[in-house]
This record gives structure tokens, sequence and C-alpha cells, in this order.
């Protein structure tokens, strides 16, 4: 079985300590991740391995961005306006333990026929949808002509132009992307897939196979990494992964600030952390490895993009910026372009 959903499977684990966390979040993993993590507190644990702290962690929302609220239909979130976030699977490879989604473990939200209906006839009616993500869930792991049925149905509205697929498959059960799943995929032209790397001993030879079987199939690949404590908080550990995802022919795409979901409090870092590293590693690693630092409001407000301050002064006639080494140097501006500067600066 490579889905493994009873603790026995890790049989180095304590159990008794943690069977009260499962019995409120349960537990899910793969043969092949589980054998990646050498024990149950290096960056493959932490990321898999129940604790205690789930259960004393109170900070945090159930739904921290608000997609319930968001939704006209069930499991269709709309929050931007030209595209939509559409939850087509319960099921995942693996129960990550910082899941912005953990309160649909126990209960899941059912995904009837009559609901996936309801969600194309929505995004049907509203012509202003040019992009939709497909997410769960993992819908890689669909019956492969249940997700033909739904790219099929989406690539017959004709405002639709491009669909994005969230996925941790390659990453955690490599094995579940074969070249039947990656000519589906390909007969649905422009297909995105948003993968999810945390560390870089996450790519091994499954992994890169994986990832190479669907960029042969012409579908462009991106990374979205949660920045966690413990896991892969370090530039040189984040500058290992995002350089190794390129070999992949994967792009760095956002280094994610933990969403605000109770119970995963312990694996927050300072805002300021990501800040740092992304600082440290502009010039140190490929600009191709440099993905946008994000945070995705509570609330359902949206995501916003941070950066590090490399401006150091402004004046009438030049700007003052610091390099990657920390030395200043003076960029000459337009007249007048130092008032508009001020203003941007302080939007």
């Amino acid at each position: 079985m490579r889905i493994q959903q009873e603790l026995n499977a890790l049989p180095f684990l304590e159990r008794e300590p943690i069977r009260r966390v499962v019995e409120e979040f349960p537990f899910r993993t793969t043969r092949h991740y589980s054998q990646l993590m050498e024990h149950s507190g290096d960056a493959i644990g932490k990321q898999m391995v129940p604790l205690v702290a789930e259960l004393q962690d109170g900070d945090g929302y159930e739904d921290p961005l608000a997609e319930e609220a968001l939704s006209p239909v069930p499991n269709l979130v709309h929050r931007y306006a030209n595209r939509v976030l559409w939850l087509v699977s319960h099921e995942c490879a693996m129960h990550c333990r910082f899941c912005t989604r953990k309160r649909r473990w126990k209960n899941p939200v059912p995904l009837t026929e009559e609901d996936l209906e309801k969600g194309l006839q929505y995004i049907s009616r509203h012509e202003e949808i040019r992009d939709v993500l497909l997410s769960g869930g993992d819908p890689l792991l669909l019956p492969l002509e249940r997700l033909e049925r739904i790219l099929f149905s989406l690539r017959s509205i004709r405002h639709i132009q491009i669909i994005r697929i969230g996925s941790r498959l390659p990453c955690v059960l490599p094995q579940g992307i074969q070249g039947d799943l990656a000519d589906l995929l390909a007969r649905h032209h422009p297909v995105f897939l948003n993968l999810h790397f945390n560390h870089p001993r996450e790519i091994n030879g499954e992994s890169r196979r994986a990832c190479e079987c669907l960029a042969d199939a012409g579908i462009p690949l991106g990374s979205q990494t949660v920045l966690l404590k413990g896991v892969n908080d370090d530039g040189d550990t984040l500058g290992e992964l995002f350089q190794n995802l390129l070999t992949m022919r994967v792009r760095p795409y956002y280094l994610l600030q933990m969403d605000l979901t109770r119970s995963t409090s312990h694996f927050r870092t300072p805002v300021s952390r990501g800040l740092e590293i992304l600082k440290g590693l502009r010039n140190r690693v490929s600009g191709l490895a440099m993905p946008q630092f994000v945070i995705d409001l509570p609330g359902g407000h949206g995501k916003i993009p941070l950066l590090p301050q490399c401006v150091e002064e402004l004046r009438e006639d030049a700007m003052v910026l610091r390099g990657f080494k920390g030395e200043n140097c003076s960029y000459p501006l337009l007249p007048g372009e130092s008032f508009s500067l001020r203003n941007l600066m302080r939007s």
C-alpha cells in the first residue's frame, strides 16, 4: 500500500503520546515520503509526524483564508475577480501537519456530481473568470476519467484561458506520476502545475523522474514552498532547494509565510526571517531560483508580496541602494522621479 494511514506503519515512533492528536487531526503519509525520514524530529518528520503541540496551539483560525465564506457554490472559492479556486478532490497522499485545510481532514466536504455541476455552471456564467486553479486535496489523485471530464468541461468554456493544478504528488508520491497522466494533462494545454517542495531531501531520483515526465509533456512547473520553523528556515537549506528545483525544470514560484491556521503555530517563523533569507540569497543563487515571498492575508484579503528593503536613502536626484555585498551605490533619478517614488514607498 503506497498510502499509509496507520501509525504502526512507522514502527520506531512512540505512538501513545500522539494518538489523541490523530483522533483530532488524522495521520496519512506515503511509503516513499516516510522512507526519506531519518528520525521524527528531522525536516521530513516534522512535516509528517503528528505532535501534541497541534492540540496545544490555540492561536489562529479554522479557515484562515475565509475560503468557506468566499464560496458562492460548494467547494469553489471566488476571491479574485478573474480567477477561482476549485476544490475538486478531498483526498491527499499525505497530511502535511501545517496544512491550511486541516479543518477538512476529519470531516471532508462531500464532492458530489451535483456540486461538480454547480461549480461548472458558476464558472460558465461568470465570463470575467479567465483562470481556474484546481486544488483539494490533490486533483492528481482523482481517477483519470474524472480528471479528464473536469478538464474537458473547463476547456469547453470559451472564456477560460488558463488551468492550474495544485499538487504535492511529485514530492510525496512520485510513483503516481505516469505517462498516461502526463498525456491527459497535455491534451488540455495551457495547463500549469503548482507543486510543493519544502526541503532539498525531497528531491531524489523518484521525484526527479516525476517532474521530468510532466515537463517532457510541455507542462510548466512551479513550486510553492512554505517557510517552516525547524524545517527550512535558513538560507543554506532554501538556497539548495531552489537551485536544485531548477535542475528538475521546476521554477521556484512562491516562498509562503505560513497561514494562520489553528494547531500549526509551532511551525510559524517571524516575517522578518523570510525577508532576511531572501536578502541573503540575492545574487548568490540564480535569479531563476528566487521566488516571491508572500503572505496570504487572513480573512481572504489575498496575497501580497514582501521584499527586502534595499533603498538606503532617497534624494532629489538619486537613490542610494545597498548591493548584495553590503556596499551602497548611488543610482541617478529623472527630474521629479523622487516625488513619485516617495508616494509609492509609502503606499
